[in-house]
């Protein structure tokens, strides 16, 4: 299956939504879109292409109704999920949706490419989990380009799940979470072997936190987002 979605948000009006196969998106606030899964997707062989614009002086968050979860296909276990992300000057963007699970003997590709006018604000959180409850194998792989203007803020890479370079019998991941912040002048700190925020060259910051099972605790930086979102909608 092939499923496209395309959203659009521009200053001044509600969002617009297009989509096509699995996925479906509704209006829940004037600047709020949820994704709805309306048929079983990512299987192996689905491919998935959503964009989202989001327009000068715009805002708009983008969140979903449940988690996703990635299975094998009879003929084959990969599934290929393409992101992309634009973000006007003054736009304002924030991406929170719920985890993705791959599950036994799936292969689930994530490419996410991200541009950013100069004054653009992002938020972009991804949860990937790798095994439903009582499973330990299937298999993702996530690639993040992230650019301001013509400058190259991120270029990052993450293997996760069976036979990857992370997989390993004392601590071998099966989750991860990634939150690319911009812009963001927290300076570097780490919590344990497991967390860590990095500043970017460019502005920003990028959060990972990986372990057997996803945290329940909100990632450091999440609620002040928030917080300068709420107060900006409301001036």
């Amino acid at each position: 299956m092939r499923t496209e979605v395309r959203i659009v948000a521009i200053a001044g009006r509600l969002p617009t939504i297009e989509a096509i196969g699995g996925l479906a998106g509704r209006r829940t606030g004037a600047d709020t879109v949820h994704l709805i899964g309306t048929a079983a997707t990512p299987l192996g062989g689905d491919e998935l292409d959503i964009v989202i614009r989001v327009g000068a002086g715009a805002r708009l968050a983008v969140r979903s109704v449940a988690a996703t979860i990635a299975l094998p296909g009879r003929h084959t276990p990969k599934s290929v999920a393409r992101w992309h992300f634009e973000v006007g000057a003054g736009g304002e963007l924030d991406v929170d949706p719920e985890p993705t699970v791959v599950a036994g003997g799936a292969e689930h590709v994530t490419t996410t490419t991200v541009r950013l006018a100069e004054g653009a604000r992002l938020r972009l959180r991804e949860r990937v989990r790798i095994g439903r409850t009582g499973e330990d194998h299937g298999y993702w792989s996530g690639d993040l380009h992230a650019d301001v203007g013509d400058l190259p803020l991120l270029r990052h890479r993450l293997d996760l799940g069976a036979d990857t370079v992370t997989d390993d019998a004392l601590s071998g991941p099966r989750a991860l979470e990634s939150v690319l912040t911009y812009p963001d002048d927290r300076t570097v700190s780490t919590t344990g072997l497991d967390a860590a925020l990095l500043p970017l060259a460019a502005g920003g910051t990028l959060f990972t936190r990986t372990g057997f099972r996803l945290a329940t605790a909100p990632p450091p930086g999440a609620a002040a987002f928030g917080a300068s979102r709420a107060a900006a909608t409301t001036a």
